[in-house]
């Protein structure tokens, strides 16, 4: 049994490596990173941390304008309230996963 598993591997992983060594040939160099200047263009949100009895909330705001805000509780999971269309309206999210994110859910076996 062992024989006949030896010889279709060895192929496998023959093509695997040409593979690998056609793709390295087409690599290109990687872009170049921004300088200095560039990068201090960007403007950083500001954080701002407001303390209560029975949860702490970071707003988060980009030139002035709010953005998104995490609710941490004292009890409980945080969670994420996140204003994705610019317009005050907030969306409720558990993670910060991408929230337009669909992940796939396949049926694999049923009983």
């Amino acid at each position: 049994m062992k024989t006949r598993l030896i010889a279709p591997t060895l192929i496998a992983l023959g093509l695997l490596a040409g593979a690998v060594l056609a793709a390295d040939n087409k690599l290109e160099a990687p872009p170049p990173l921004p300088s200095d200047q560039e990068v201090s263009n960007v403007p950083e949100p500001e954080v701002r941390i407001i303390e209560k009895s029975d949860a702490t909330v970071a707003e988060y705001r980009l030139k002035g304008k709010l953005y998104k805000v995490k609710v941490t509780p004292k009890v409980g999971l945080p969670y994420y309230l996140i204003d994705n269309e610019g317009k005050g309206s907030f969306t409720r999210t558990e993670d910060m996963g991408d929230p337009e994110l669909s992940v796939p859910q396949w049926v694999l076996f049923e009983f």
